[in-house]
């Protein structure tokens, strides 16, 4: 038996604990791994953490405690959220996609997995403030023979700026980059959307970014799932109006797509028939 097999139950979920805030969020197979137990130790652990309040459990994981409008999760606290719903999403979304077009990505893991599925568009022209959708493009274009770029690839316009929790660059040189362009279509994703407070972050200076983005392009996509509705970040930078097209999953109910539909003239769920 390892040290780590040996732990009592509370020392061991001292330690998870410890790891979720410092990380902003772990996996149950990360935490099997690094503590030498079962799967269903781990479970029963963030069972029992959640009910002490002091994180929240998600789909193949848990993280931190949400308690304002102005908590912003790191990346990697993010990617655990709904991963299903996101890829149904990216798929969905890249479907919009034509070749030889110019779009830009904002941060966010949605549109991360967005840009997974743009990979075999050709000839696209890809603007983003997001590190990470940069690096998904960056790596398959260097999949060409002879360190030749891969035939087709994107050609990627990544923004400067201050880097965000999320892996976002935002920021007066981000602002600056993103009005100097014009580009056809804009995948956005969000923190929060409600038909009061419209779309939400609570990074003010990414609402600000997220604003430049949405006044550069001719179309305006929000890609997000259908735990977003009704949830508020503390900047709101646009109203349902300004969305042309949300792609969700059918987590999103019957009501709130027709409350929905009122406001945004496209609606797509994931999976089933545009609406």
């Amino acid at each position: 038996m390892t040290d780590n097999q040996n732990l009592l139950a509370e020392q061991r979920r001292a330690l998870i604990l410890d790891e979720v805030r410092r990380r902003g969020g772990v996996r149950v197979n990360e935490l099997t791994r690094r503590l030498s137990v079962s799967d269903m130790t781990i479970r029963r652990d963030l069972d029992a953490l959640a009910r002490q309040g002091v994180l929240a459990k998600v789909h193949g994981g848990a993280v931190p405690v949400v308690e304002a409008s102005t908590h912003e999760p790191g990346f990697e606290a993010k990617s655990v959220l709904e991963p299903s719903a996101k890829d149904e999403i990216a798929r969905a979304a890249a479907a919009l996609v034509t070749p030889g077009t110019a779009i830009a990505l904002s941060g966010g893991t949605t549109t991360y997995a967005l840009a997974r599925h743009l990979l075999d568009v050709p000839d696209l022209t890809v603007v983003t403030n997001s590190v990470r959708v940069a690096d998904v493009f960056h790596e398959a274009g260097r999949t060409g023979g002879a360190g030749e770029p891969r035939r087709g690839a994107a050609t990627v316009v990544l923004t400067g700026g201050v880097r965000t929790p999320s892996d976002a660059l935002v920021g007066p040189v981000a602002d600056r980059a993103v009005r100097s362009l014009h580009f056809d279509l804009l995948f956005l994703g969000v923190h929060g959307v409600s038909v009061k407070a419209g779309l939400s972050t609570p990074n003010l200076a990414e609402a600000e970014t997220n604003t430049c983005l949405i006044r550069s392009a001719r179309r305006v996509v929000v890609v997000a799932d259908h735990t977003k509705w009704g949830t508020v970040g503390l900047s709101s930078f646009a109203a349902l109006e300004e969305v042309d097209t949300w792609v969700t999953d059918g987590g999103l109910s019957a009501g709130v797509r027709a409350e929905v539909s009122e406001h945004v003239p496209g609606l797509v769920v994931a999976g089933e028939e545009r609406a």
